[in-house]
């Protein structure tokens, strides 16, 4: 390519010219900007709560027991296990407040039964009231030397009424 016609520094020209061609890119095309993250505005924390349970144990508490949303928690430091239930339909639900019906919870992987406890001034910890739609409800079972912990899996057991796989809040 390079013969006698050219002079050595033509030579050096055309040879820096050819590498400063495949190196030198212009400035519009040296980097694309990327997008700039925009700073997360400080919230509350998220954590991510499964389902308690199944669709179908929903509707079947829903539909038979007239009750939704039952829960389990630890409460006063873990001396009490509290479970709560939405009533949707007063009627269906008389079972769960009916006071001849004594309500227990069960924790098979702490091998224990806990009851309602009855205190001298106030009596059961529990209501057991008639029901009424729309409201939330309580009962209150004493955890004694806290057996029963956080993560466990409990069924609770009101006469007929049974909650199965409940998980301790």
């Amino acid at each position: 390519m390079f013969d006698s016609y050219t002079t050595p520094g033509l030579k050096a020209m055309l040879l820096a010219g050819v590498l400063a061609s495949g190196v030198v890119v212009p400035p519009t095309h040296a980097q694309s900007a990327a997008p700039v993250a925009k700073p997360v505005a400080a919230s509350a924390p998220t954590r991510y709560r499964p389902d308690r349970f199944a669709r179908r144990a929903k509707l079947y508490y829903e539909l038979v027991w007239g009750v939704g949303s039952p829960s389990v928690k630890a409460v006063e430091a873990g001396e009490i296990i509290r479970f709560t239930y939405h009533v949707l339909d007063a009627e269906k639900a008389k079972a769960l407040n009916d006071q001849r019906a004594e309500p227990f919870l069960i924790d098979r992987r702490a091998g224990v039964r806990l009851v309602v406890p009855s205190l001298e001034k106030v009596g059961k910890l529990r209501q057991s009231g008639t029901p009424e739609a729309g409201k939330s409800y309580w009962m209150a079972f004493s955890n004694k030397g806290r057996l029963v912990k956080r993560g466990d899996r409990v069924n609770v057991v009101i006469g007929k009424f049974q909650a199965n796989g409940l998980v301790v809040e």
